[in-house]
């Protein structure tokens, strides 16, 4: 009885202290009222063992000197409350861990807002638990952080990292793939789906569209479901819709499976960058992120290998009617999803990231992925008896969670309540990439990544539309002109190709199984003539007279008549849609492949030169070095004046600026924590695509105008992308946040 009278009145004591400090620090935030409310609650503290001094209950309590539990049935709200290791209890009936301090739980003030005092102290309860909270939380990700470090270096850099290297290079291979499908495939889509010039630009832009949507999408999300996870989505959403495309007819479903495709792969970037640097330590993260580069590189390679290899065999093609014609460029498509689908199951082999894990308090998982790592690398090295040694890591507590939604609530209304809050916490974490700590180095981010994209592919896009329209200015040169002829009774069998007939007069001419290619007639009359099986591209009949005529079978569609005039003129049979011409443009697709292929294989010096530099001489002296070369070997474009002259320049543009790309993507992955990291790098991804997108544009509309402004246009962008990279922190040799 003495022991216990004498623990009470510790207890009491103990209890007046604490009120005394809680009094102290919540009269900082809520005013002189909460002094009341703590001397109230120490008096309640008393009161409580007053009242248990007759019926003698001992204070219970968990082993570890855990929270005082109570068990009287009506004396206080804790009524069944018992020890935290008691197994199945009940979180509603645990004591409050301040209670004994005299602090409410923080919904103990229901109903008290309207001036009570319970609400006032609730209030700064609430307050001091987030500044708490938040402090906390910075202290735990800055400790694991350091720990994780730790950690990666003693699981070392061995099979583990080199397996999952090769199996996120197919995702990034496929990106690369993405880039140039709609490219190659366009000369032949163009023809065989009619496309004016409008819809062919917009194919050619879509991907883009797509790519930004995904990028800001998925990286998002992979910040709070998973790395993993999120890019097994965007991958199965290209391969889907890839495959879908090569098999759709019309326009409108190819440009919407296009667009999708690219929603798919544009999340591949930011996710896998992120998820490779966290299996890395610091002494190789920029090395083998800068390897992992290599892989577009590929991607590039294989759709220009495929391209080259499909498209012109017309053979490997079939068509049910005039309806639906599956030619060689749909099987190329086809071909293309082949790295999204092999990157998809080798993914599934793969574990997420412990990084993310421990970021989103799941220890045991991610505590368990850091073992399968060591022990990978351990057996591949020959030390199958190393042991693991790390027994606990850091966690950090998450700062909210998805809303517990029950049983009971119908099914729609769950997918709509968990979108919302998912969106919502998207929505925090983006505008945490703006706040007082991160904003200059996003800004300064977005600068670098808007003047390298809009000059990259602004470039990239206008060298292969120059070397078209020096083509395009030599086959002109090449162009017959006939004037004033008459033709009778005669039969053409043969193609016609690259010719201009003014003012002709043909009488009961036959046009018979031909091709015509690039023929304009002007000011021509044909009487009493035939047409039959006519093939036709870039053939035009300006302000032509048609006088008894007869068109059987042909494409020759009304648009390809400008201001003519048909007198009892007949078309039976039109053909439906677009021909393709099997014989047309096969020399210059195989230029255009050819071409490609060789701009994308020049970048690997670059590749090779950043990988082994980039943990030598840092991520800002590599990316603001070879921006600089870079702009200044724009200038060297002005004496690019043949076919030749433009393809070895393009490859010495793309050798060059690759460095500074992997730079770009290195120190992007560094800048930002764990839990903002594929969140930022989408958006900064995403803003990468919309500045593509104006750049081709812009450039597009100078080709065959002028070559300054494009260069200048290109130059400008990368000195001032390269003086806004000196700006930002040096990350080489920082542990990853």
């Amino acid at each position: 009885m003495e022991d216990g009278y004498q623990n009470r009145t510790a207890f009491i004591k103990g209890a007046k202290d604490i009120a005394k400090e809680v009094k102290r620090q919540a009269s900082k935030k809520v005013g002189r009222s909460v002094d009341k409310m703590s001397d109230e609650y120490a008096r309640r503290s008393y009161s409580r063992f007053e009242e248990d001094d007759d019926d003698e209950y001992p204070m219970q309590g968990s082993q570890d000197g855990g929270y005082y539990r109570g068990d009287s049935t009506a004396r206080n709200d804790d009524e069944g409350g018992h020890s935290d290791s008691t197994e199945g209890h009940d979180e509603d009936d645990e004591i409050y861990e301040g209670e004994y301090q005299g602090i409410p739980r923080a919904d103990s003030g229901k109903g008290s807002l309207a001036g009570g005092p319970g609400s006032i102290t609730a209030g700064a309860q609430e307050f001091r638990d987030i500044d708490v909270s938040d402090a906390q939380r910075k202290k735990d990700k800055e400790e694991l952080a350091q720990q994780y470090e730790t950690i990666l270096q003693e699981c070392g850099h061995g099979r583990f990292q080199w397996s999952l290297y090769f199996v996120l290079g197919l995702a990034l291979m496929a990106d690369g793939v993405e880039i140039f499908v709609v490219g190659f495939v366009l000369p032949s889509a163009e023809k065989d789906m009619c496309l004016s010039e409008p819809n062919k630009s917009m194919l050619g832009l879509i991907v883009y569209f797509g790519m930004m949507v995904g990028a800001f999408l998925w990286g998002a999300l992979a910040d709070r479901i998973g790395r993993r996870q999120s890019l097994l989505i965007c991958l199965s959403i290209n391969s889907v819709f890839s495959f879908f495309s090569s098999f759709v007819q019309g326009y409108s479903t190819f440009l919407f499976c296009r667009l999708l495709s690219g929603v798919g792969i544009g999340g591949s970037i930011p996710i896998v960058f992120s998820y490779y640097s966290e299996f890395l330590a610091q002494e190789k993260r920029g090395e083998h992120l800068s390897w992992l580069c290599m892989f577009w590189m590929i991607g590039g390679i294989y759709a220009s290998a495929m391209a080259w290899t499909i498209i012109p065999h017309y053979g490997w093609s079939f068509q049910m009617g005039s309806a639906y014609q599956f030619h060689s460029w749909r099987v190329f498509v086809l071909v293309c999803a082949f790295p999204s689908v092999a990157a998809i199951a080798a993914l599934n082999a793969m574990p997420e990231s412990p990084r993310f894990y421990l970021e989103n308090g799941k220890h045991d998982e991610g505590w368990m992925i850091l073992k399968q790592v060591h022990d990978t690398n351990m057996r591949a090295k020959g030390h199958p008896e190393k042991v693991f040694s790390v027994t606990t890591i850091k966690t950090v507590k998450p700062a909210d969670e998805l809303v517990n939604i029950g049983t009971d609530t119908p099914v729609w209304e769950r997918y709509r309540q968990k979108i919302m809050s998912l969106s919502k916490q998207i929505r925090k974490n983006l505008l945490a990439c703006f706040s007082p700590e991160y904003k200059r180095t996003t800004f300064m981010l977005m600068a670098v990544w808007f003047t390298m994209s809009f000059s990259y592919y602004g470039l990239t896009v206008w060298f292969p539309d120059m070397i078209k329209y020096i083509q395009k200015q030599e086959y002109d040169s090449r162009t017959k002109t006939f004037t004033k002829e008459r033709v009778e009774h005669v039969t053409f069998n043969f193609t016609l190709e690259n010719q201009i007939h003014r003012n002709g007069y043909y009488f009961n001419d036959k046009f018979l199984n031909l091709k015509m290619k690039s023929m304009v007639f002007e000011d021509s009359v044909f009487e009493e003539c035939y047409f039959e099986d006519i093939t036709s591209t870039n053939t035009f009949f300006k302000n032509c007279t048609f006088i008894a005529s007869l068109f059987y079978n042909t494409d020759l569609f009304k648009y390809r008549f400008v201001d003519c005039k048909l007198a009892n003129s007949t078309f039976l049979h039109n053909k439906e849609g677009c021909v393709l011409d099997f014989s047309d443009d096969f020399n210059n697709a195989y230029m255009i492949y050819f071409i490609n292929f060789l701009g994308t294989l020049a970048v690997l010096p670059g590749n090779i030169v950043s990988a082994l530099l980039m943990d030598k001489i840092g991520r800002l002296r590599m990316l603001a070095g070879s921006s600089i070369i870079s702009c200044v070997s724009c200038f060297f474009l002005m004496f690019g004046n043949s076919e030749s002259g433009m393809i070895a320049l393009l490859c010495l543009f793309g050798g060059i600026s690759i460095a500074s790309w992997n730079a770009l993507d290195v120190v992007t992955v560094e800048l930002y924590p764990s839990d903002k990291r594929t969140t930022a790098f989408g958006f900064l991804n995403a803003l990468c695509k919309l500045a593509a997108v104006l750049g081709i544009s812009i450039f597009q509309s100078f080709v065959g105008i002028t070559k300054a402004l494009p260069i200048l246009f290109a130059a400008g962008a990368l000195a001032a992308g390269s003086f806004l990279a000196t700006k930002l922190p040096e990350t080489r040799g920082q542990v990853l946040q």
